[in-house]
């Protein structure tokens, strides 16, 4: 990949060059044989994209990318069926994406394991996830504080077999014929981590219940 090439209307350090055509190295690789180079470099592209316009700190923005067009391409990759393994695909959605997702994604990443696989996004991604859940969470012995707010994408909408919704109302996507929970919660954004608690533990309850009724037995 060249600054040319992928980035033409976009000054990059050095630093973030170098950073870039590591992550299409990668991503080349971990796909190799599933996706050429072209849709590689377009999905890490449009994914930098996706950051550049909110990020405060420009020097994570090929990092997130990177992360970004890894589950991008994973959740391409089911919906052409190149990934058959059964497992559920769960995309918890938000305003943010900051707090409640986080915090749902957490837990069922937690309580299933290798069972099944959960995604997060929001429709107006905030720019850090919300310092309370990650506290609130971190009581429970699950780590938030490496997530961050992100956007859905119509592959991944389109891959999921189950997309909780939480807030978003008429920004939240719809697809016909896709299974849609929504799960009415308080908002955790500008609260303490004592009024987060019980947000917490509501969550925890629904995505116990949401585990059960997709038969994957909860780890803990």
């Amino acid at each position: 990949m060249t600054e040319t090439a992928s980035f033409p209307h976009r000054n990059l350090s050095i630093d973030q060059q170098l950073a870039l055509r590591t992550a299409a190295t990668n991503l080349r690789r971990e796909f190799d044989g599933t996706f050429g180079q072209e849709t590689i470099e377009r999905f890490l592209t449009s994914s930098y994209d996706q950051f550049a316009a909110r990020s405060t700190i420009p020097n994570y923005l090929p990092l997130l990318a990177e992360r970004f067009a890894r589950q991008r391409l994973h959740a391409l990759a089911k919906v052409e069926g190149h990934i058959t393994d059964g497992k559920p695909v769960v995309l918890f959605l938000c305003v943010h994406n900051a707090g409640r997702s986080q915090m749902a994604m957490g837990f069922f990443q937690h309580l299933a394991g290798e069972g099944a696989v959960a995604w997060s996004g929001g429709s107006e991604p905030g720019h850090e996830i919300n310092p309370a859940a990650i506290a609130a969470m971190s009581e429970r012995g699950i780590d938030i504080s490496r997530e961050f707010a992100k956007p859905w994408t119509d592959e991944i909408v389109r891959a999921a077999d189950v997309v909780v919704t939480m807030g978003c109302g008429d920004a939240c996507p719809v697809f016909p014929g896709k299974r849609y929970l929504d799960w009415t919660l308080d908002d955790p954004a500008g609260r303490t981590v004592d009024d987060v608690r019980p947000i917490r533990e509501e969550i925890e309850r629904r995505v116990r219940q949401l585990l059960d009724d997709l038969g994957v037995p909860a780890q803990h």
